[in-house]
């Protein structure tokens, strides 16, 4: 049975899943959302026997439904492939009571991989699905992973262009250096005076700027997004949630039906809503735990049904979720609103307005499958210390932050169902913090110095992805205003034809 799509705001309805993977957001500036939820439709004992591809295509077909089973298997033979350090893909790693659900094993080392890894696939498949004449650019805006990742998938791919915007100063060292030394004639990064909010809302406001979108067509472009508003991004994370359930299954550490917990560290919400999808589609989850740093606006949101972003921007060492903006929590206030997509445009009117915006008792309640918690800086350092203390396992900044949330969950709750905890980046990506977090003091020797002391220290190999980046040669160095990104979209394409 197929699935179609439709805008969070109603301006679109009945759209395919090539289609709204193709345009990326809705017209009316709107996310895509499927028209339901389809459930899985094999057994678990079926699941737990299958590979990470196989699980791949059980759970995209529901999905994806225009795009037939060669071309979906073949996008999912392309992504998940070498370029990951391990067979399993995602595998799980049992430390102190909890199972690290590690989404970092691709070329980039972040769980943005697992989903960009094959993005580029579906969506040049759809462009040949939909007889796209046009080049398709990729506007991106990254609070640090997103942006490597992005390029790493759509570097050289033909018909595509990918520019990425990202917050000077606000992504490690690491990240920047992944970013500005990726290869590929069709890529191009620029550093904005800004934060990533800032940068997040630029992209958004050319997405719906209709006359440049045609004065781009004019010249052979078609705009896309490879942010996590795009189906395409979104379909591909809930696979390893729906994969962690039947490892736990294959090895033995749950019954069949058995039902555990979810933590995700989050800030701009889709890799938690992927799991929630997970759940609707059958998995059994008891409660997503979202976990928030110092910017804890999904905390507060969960806590008193108020969603406020008016508030000091906090930079901290777990810079991916330095976000007060979350674009994907729009498509569960548009499920909470029973799918209303007027109820969705006045709350997101609302918060363009005003900066704010606040949920019904009715919506709050059908937000109850979700349990918001945070740990700031210190908390997450001492976590991070903690767990490789007690147990060996070396965890990065942000997973750092779902690690002691859970903690706190457990403390408050009492739930002890078993937890999976989404382990976002490797450690490497944030040396010096994660040293810091260790030894309990601050270096300021630099990222490379550092990433072989705790290589020697962790007994764990440094990524490939790191080390190629020590000598590589920058070839990104365009910054701009947040005034400026639109012009700096134009002069890009205009040095393509």
């Amino acid at each position: 049975m197929e699935v179609t799509y439709q805008s969070t705001r109603g301006g679109q309805s009945g759209v395919t899943a090539s289609q709204a993977i193709l345009q990326g957001l809705a017209k009316d500036g709107g996310l895509f959302m499927p028209d339901r939820i389809p459930g899985l439709d094999i057994s678990w004992e079926k699941l737990s026997s299958m590979t990470y591809q196989e699980t791949a295509y059980e759970v995209m077909k529901l999905f994806l439904t225009d795009y037939t089973e060669e071309e979906l298997k073949g996008c999912i033979n392309k992504a998940y492939d070498a370029k990951f350090d391990t067979e399993e893909i995602a595998p799980l790693t049992k430390a102190g009571g909890a199972y690290y659900l590690e989404l970092f094993h691709g070329n980039t080392i972040a769980f943005k991989d697992m989903a960009l890894s094959i993005l580029p696939h579906l969506m040049t498949t759809a462009a040949r699905k939909n007889q796209a004449d046009k080049e398709i650019v990729i506007l991106t805006a990254t609070s640090g992973d997103t942006g490597k990742a992005a390029m790493a998938g759509f570097a050289d791919v033909p018909g595509t262009r990918i520019i990425v915007f990202y917050p000077k100063g606000g992504v490690s060292r690491i990240q920047e250096l992944q970013m500005r030394t990726q290869k590929g004639e069709n890529t191009a990064v620029v550093a904005i005076h800004g934060n990533f909010d800032d940068a997040q809302t630029g992209v958004k406001q050319i997405f719906g700027d209709q006359a440049f979108q045609e004065e781009m067509a004019g010249k052979g472009f078609q705009f896309s997004s490879a942010n996590s508003i795009n189906v395409g991004r979104l379909v591909p994370q809930v696979v390893y949630y729906v994969y962690a359930y039947a490892r736990l299954l294959a090895h033995g550490e749950i019954g069949d039906g058995e039902e555990i917990n979810v933590v995700v560290p989050t800030g701009n919400f889709g890799n938690i809503l992927a799991a929630y999808f997970a759940k609707m589609m059958g998995t059994p989850i008891h409660k997503l735990i979202c976990a928030s740093n110092d910017n804890k606006v999904l905390y507060d949101f969960f806590t008193t049904g108020i969603y406020d972003r008016n508030r000091e921007f906090i930079l901290t060492s777990s810079p991916s979720m330095d976000i007060l903006i979350s674009s994907n929590l729009e498509r569960l206030i548009y499920l909470s609103a029973g799918c209303s997509p007027e109820k969705n445009w006045e709350l997101m009117e609302e918060l363009k307005e005003t900066g704010r915006y606040a949920v019904t008792p009715q919506m709050k309640e059908k937000m109850g499958d979700f349990w918001g918690g945070f740990a700031d800086q210190e908390e997450n350092g001492a976590e991070i210390k903690r767990v490789f203390a007690d147990t060996g396992y070396l965890m990065d900044t942000h997973t750092g932050v779902a690690s002691a949330v859970y903690q706190k969950y457990v403390r408050e709750t009492g739930d002890r169902l078993k937890a999976v905890i989404a382990s976002t980046a490797s450690p490497y990506k944030f040396a010096p913090s994660v040293m810091e977090a260790i030894t309990g003091k601050k270096s300021e020797q630099e990222p490379f110095v550092l990433i072989d002391e705790m290589s020697a220290l962790s007994k764990v190999p440094v990524p490939k992805a790191v080390d190629e980046i020590r000598s590589a040669p920058i070839r990104h160095s365009r910054e701009c205003d947040v005034e400026g990104m639109k012009a700096e979209v134009k002069e890009i394409l205009s040095f393509a034809n």
